[in-house]
């Protein structure tokens, strides 16, 4: 039995942080129900698709999950919403909160119904602050959270993107935390609770984290910034036929380091003596090791680091990293057979419990797919579902069955 079986989470989130945290919430075992407006996620139709609505974004971000049409700003939509809430453990959302509260959804309404739901909401910004009504996206957050200015301290052309969704993955990772504490909380008190997870702040913990160091008295020991961080040098080393990613950061890995390639008496410069030397002279270590691993093939330096206990590894591309046999070893790719989408490839649940193991126990769901089944457990009748159906409330795929 998974951890989280018998919770019950109602997902109305749409695009990427908050499904891809209730998506983790649902391998911990949770019923999450995907509520979608009719025209559904608008993430379904990003990336290549063998069916409408069912491209590879939305294939990597909904497992696990059944799937619910209901048009909220009908009254009947609402109101199915409400009685679905009654019966829900969680309630999550990525609507602005106003919105929320516009469409008689925010938390003063569904506590009337659920007074221990523990209502989560995915904002960009704490709605106490003077951004809160403003819209919110991964480049924006990355952006206002100072991420891509790192890349032009660190020396490169200009500020940059990281390539991936690493603000709303990085968020969606605080929402599952604040979703698993306020359960704990509720099983423990029957007390439910309203809880804000903001993007923007979120973000800015983890920059500043890592950079606010000298600036993290008063007054001031130093400026803000991690100087190994900013290195310009800091990147996969160059070998003679590739690359190679290394990181050695304390004295006992470099002195084997240095020892193995017959250069231990630099550990007696003032620059690599101690960790905060080497810290502060960050620059000028990096391009000691950009210089030394040219000197050797990837596999050499491979066996080497290894024989060391050094930490290193190769340098993936996205084609290689589907190819990699660790990967492969722990089963990480696993291939499912949708009943609509052929073979499908999902990326197993990367924790290993020693009890309530996780797994991939339902393929995403088709828009709609079990809007008559999620209803009629909430009491709804057949006949009132095909109501519902017929004023464009919800949508059923199955039929009514």
């Amino acid at each position: 039995m998974p951890p989280l079986h018998g919770i019950t989470v109602l997902d109305m989130t749409a695009y990427l942080m908050g499904p891809f945290a209730t998506q983790i919430l649902g391998d911990m075992g949770a019923d999450v129900i995907k509520i979608e407006p009719p025209d559904g996620d608008v993430v379904r139709a990003i990336g290549p698709a063998r069916s409408p609505g069912m491209g590879g974004f939305f294939q990597q971000n909904n497992r696990n999950k059944r799937g619910v049409v209901l048009d909220v700003k009908q009254p009947a939509g609402r109101d199915a919403v409400l009685r679905l809430a009654a019966r829900a453990d969680v309630f999550v959302y990525s609507v602005r909160p106003r919105a929320m509260a516009r469409l008689g959804l925010g938390y003063e309404d569904v506590s009337k119904v659920n007074p221990g739901i523990v209502y989560v909401g995915a904002v960009g910004f704490g709605q106490d602050g003077p951004y809160a009504a403003r819209p919110a996206l991964d480049d924006l957050m990355q952006g206002m959270s100072g991420i891509p200015s790192l890349f032009e301290r660190a020396g490169a052309e200009g500020p940059r993107y990281i390539p991936m969704a690493m603000a709303d993955r990085y968020s969606g990772i605080c929402l599952v935390n604040a979703v698993l504490g306020a359960v704990v909380h509720k099983l423990r008190s029957g007390e439910g609770q309203a809880i804000e997870v903001p993007m923007f702040e979120s973000l800015v913990q983890g920059v500043l984290g890592d950079h606010l160091m000298g600036a993290s008295f008063e007054p001031p020991l130093g400026p803000p910034g991690y100087p190994r961080h900013l290195s310009h040098e800091r990147r996969p080393f160059r070998t003679l036929d590739g690359y190679i990613c290394a990181f050695l950061i304390n004295d006992q890995q470099w002195r084997a380091l240095l020892e193995s390639i017959g250069d231990g008496a630099r550990m007696q410069d003032p620059r690599f003596a101690t960790l905060q030397a080497r810290t502060d002279h960050s620059t000028e270590v990096y391009a000691f090791l950009d210089a030394t691993f040219r000197t050797r093939t990837t596999a050499q330096w491979l066996e080497l680091l290894a024989k060391e206990d050094i930490p290193a590894g190769p340098l993936h591309s996205l084609e290689s990293l589907l190819e990699d046999p660790h990967l492969k070893a722990v089963g990480f790719f696993e291939r499912h057979q949708h009943p609509t989408e052929g073979t499908v490839v999902s990326l197993r649940p990367a924790s290993h419990w020693s009890r309530t193991p996780l797994s991939v126990r339902r393929l995403p769901p088709r828009l709609g797919e079990h809007s008559a089944e999620v209803l009629r457990e909430a009491g709804y009748s057949q006949a009132e579902v095909a109501a519902l159906v017929a004023a464009g409330v919800t949508s059923d795929r199955n039929g009514g069955s």
